[in-house]
């Protein structure tokens, strides 16, 4: 299997103060790109940091809040400014509160929608001029974005109604820009994980997360460097191929 370095490469990971975030840029380093970290935790995106340079690599640690637009575009410039380019990136930041719709607390969709859907915008918006200076120069002469959504991103389910809308939203978007600028070589992919032993159950009330447990019938779930093997393996295939769309499950999850 041909496997392209990441030499010379520069990537961004939002969300990467723990889980899926963290396993990618720990990944995504290991395979050579210089990576900026985006998160708002900034204690751990420090120790990432010193974990990465420590095995020597390349690593940024910054602090913004990607729902606010201004310090989404300020982070990918200052990335960009620190590390000279901009040829990959992960929009991994997420948040999942589940609960029935009927009597459901307004703020914590108004908290989902602003980070799975508007933080996501804000820093494709922002990274895309220089995604494509990536798709023409000849470092590799492709750049990527790889979107994280989920397994309620294709498939509803009660309780999770505004979160699938969310990740549902996540596919669209994902689909609709691969279109507009895959003849520019900038490869769009998404990547729906299945269940994933991170902090995303949680961010929920103890009640949520209670009747998760009783009702978990996955006795192993993926690990957030399952995840991260499958974004490198996005992110390494010859100029010539583009992974639009990976499913990535749990073997015991139905």
């Amino acid at each position: 299997m041909q496997i392209i370095s990441l030499d010379g490469t520069v990537a961004i990971v939002t969300g990467a103060s723990s889980g899926i975030g963290e396993a990618t840029a720990r990944r995504l380093a290991e395979h050579g790109a210089a990576v900026a970290v985006i998160a708002r935790r900034k204690d751990r995106l420090d120790s990432l940091v010193a974990a990465i340079e420590s095995g020597g690599g390349t690593a940024l640690a910054i602090e913004a809040d990607i729902t606010d637009q201004s310090q989404a575009q300020a982070a990918v410039q200052t990335a960009v400014e620190s590390l000279g380019r901009l040829d990959i990136l992960v929009n991994n930041a997420g948040l999942m509160l589940l609960g029935q719709i009927a009597g459901a607390d307004i703020e914590e969709w108004e908290r989902m929608i602003a980070v799975n859907q508007k933080g996501l915008l804000y820093i494709t918006h922002a990274a895309l001029p220089y995604l494509q200076s990536a798709g023409t120069d000849d470092v590799r002469g492709v750049a990527d974005i790889v979107n994280i959504s989920s397994i309620a991103g294709r498939q509803a389910s009660a309780n999770f109604g505004v979160y699938n809308m969310t990740k549902f939203g996540v596919n669209g978007f994902t689909e609709a820009l691969r279109q507009e600028v895959t003849k520019q070589h900038i490869r769009v992919g998404v990547l729906e994980p299945g269940a994933v032993l991170t902090e995303l159950v949680s961010h929920n009330n103890q009640q949520i997360r209670d009747g998760l447990d009783a009702s978990d019938d996955i006795p192993e779930r993926l690990q957030p460097e399952d995840i991260a093997d499958s974004i490198a393996y996005m992110v390494t295939r010859p100029r010539r191929a583009s992974i639009a769309e990976l499913w990535a499950m749990p073997t015991s999850q139905v």
